[in-house]
């Protein structure tokens, strides 16, 4: 697409606004709209500027003069707003006109352009499975004297005594109890293919939507795999499309990776892989899963780096609130063909060489997508190129479920870190494999481990409603 193909499409289509949208580093779409007629070449030449000190982990205050450079490549229509509005991710420059080391865009793009440096291959892979919860209602608050959240949802296992409804329907989906069942008692089969509808028309290849295992209407809908930073884009695309339609249809959406206490959570299982041209490098038949040797250490360098990696595919005090025996989480750091206990599995049902693929299952969707994948990448190539053999190091592979091996059997497999600040503490020894090629920087994350630690603190100091119920009469 070139910039008089946008141009042409707004006039197409009478758009009337412009929405250029950026990336912070909590992973969330910040942006600004620019009335549609005053947009012209000179305006993708220059950009549009914007206040970086507003943005948490950007720029002080001295420095907040920023440029957001549109990125024609992303353009669609947006399909909510009254006004007709199309919708272009940029990247952050400096006024100067340097790229800006602390944009998580930039920062997917470098590791995109690191790899062709290397001469592994030439493109990454990735697919996002991103869950999420349909609610009903949601209630939360925080203050001196009062810390409580309340969910509710039509589907509810609690639900099956509320007079509320006019006459109690029924069919409520029990706790673990909620994967692909049909109506009625899947009550959100419109609103996810509503959703697909329209994530069909921006542009994504929708490859299957279906209710997920926990009750109170968790769900899941995949879409197509790309390249790195193409999927990151989509990624936010997709949690934009989800959360307005939930609230078009009255409901609420939330990729909250653990909302509710004492059933399944919500992950983002990250599928990658990585060709060189047309030819797929992951796939040797005969091979343990049929994978080639470069993919077994591009997984042992998820697993190695994993501790670290984890503050950045994980990086919120709710993930490790998921990340617990017992919900399907994949809290153990090992590899494993079709086993979902592992923090790495290889799908082995219906896939081509193409298709051969490894998926890391222990992130989640606070995550920043660009910074995720990026680092993935990153631990991924480190694996390659130190020839890093996860079999050598114990981690694999298991086909068993671990969850119900023994104790003993158990204390031989490393764990992903228990909290939000033992990750930080695991990327602050090890990131030495995110500053190749000068992917990250070291200011980077500097910074990103401040930022995370301000906000493991304010959870951590906070007073929890479940220690007046332990503690209230001592």
């Amino acid at each position: 697409m070139s910039v008089q193909n946008v141009l042409d499409l707004i006039k197409e289509k009478n758009i009337e606004w412009v929405d250029f949208r950026f990336v912070g580093l909590s992973g969330k779409a910040q942006h600004i709209s620019v009335p549609a007629s005053e947009v012209e070449e000179e305006t993708f030449e220059n950009g549009v500027a914007f206040d970086g000190s507003s943005i948490h982990g950007f720029r002080g205050i001295e420095e907040s003069d920023m440029v957001m450079m549109p990125d024609i490549e992303t353009a669609y229509v947006d399909p909510f707003t009254a006004h007709a509005t199309l919708v272009i991710m940029c990247n952050i420059h400096t006024p100067d006109g340097e790229r800006y080391d602390r944009d998580p865009r930039a920062i997917a793009q470098k590791a995109e352009e690191f790899l062709q440096t290397t001469g592994v291959g030439t493109t990454a892979y990735f697919a996002p499975e991103s869950e999420f919860f349909i609610f009903d209602d949601v209630r939360y608050e925080t203050g001196m004297n009062k810390s409580f959240f309340e969910v509710d949802s039509e589907e509810a296992a609690w639900n099956t005594g509320r007079k509320e409804e006019g006459g109690n329907l029924g069919n409520k989906i029990p706790v673990k109890g909620g994967y692909v069942p049909v109506a009625p008692v899947d009550t959100q089969q419109d609103i996810r293919s509503e959703m697909c509808r329209l994530l069909a028309e921006t542009g994504l290849r929708i490859e299957r939507h279906h209710h997920e295992v926990a009750t109170a209407g968790q769900a899941e809908i995949n879409f197509r795999f790309d390249t790195l930073t193409k999927t990151a884009d989509n990624l936010l695309k997709y949690k934009y499309i989800v959360a307005n339609t939930a609230r078009q249809y009255g409901k609420v959406a939330t990729f909250m990776p653990k909302p509710l206490f004492g059933d399944n959570g919500s992950g983002m299982h990250v599928h990658s892989s990585i060709f060189n041209g047309d030819t797929p490098l992951f796939y040797e038949k005969g091979g343990y899963a049929n994978l080639s040797e470069m993919a077994i250490h591009y997984i042992g360098g998820i697993l190695y780096h994993a501790p670290a990696l984890i503050a950045i595919t994980n990086p919120s005090t709710n993930s490790f609130k998921r990340l617990v025996p017992g919900y399907e989480a994949p809290v153990n750091l090992v590899f494993s063909k079709g086993n979902r206990s592992a923090a790495v599995r290889i799908p082995i049902a219906a896939v081509t060489p193409k298709g051969c693929r490894v998926e890391f299952r222990t992130p989640d969707s606070t995550a920043n997508p660009y910074l995720a994948f990026a680092a993935m990448l990153m631990a991924g190539l480190d694996g390659i190129k130190k020839k890093i053999d996860p079999r050598a190091l114990g981690y694999g592979p298991f086909d068993k479920n671990i969850y119900e091996m023994s104790d003993e059997d158990k204390a031989e497999i490393r764990s992903v870190p228990g909290t939000l600040d033992e990750a930080l503490d695991a990327l602050e020894a090890d990131n030495d494999f995110l500053l190749e090629g000068g992917v990250f920087t070291k200011d980077f994350i500097d910074n990103y481990v401040d930022f995370k630690r301000g906000e493991a603190k304010s959870v951590s100091i906070r007073i929890h409603p479940h220690e007046y119920a332990l503690y209230f009469d001592c």
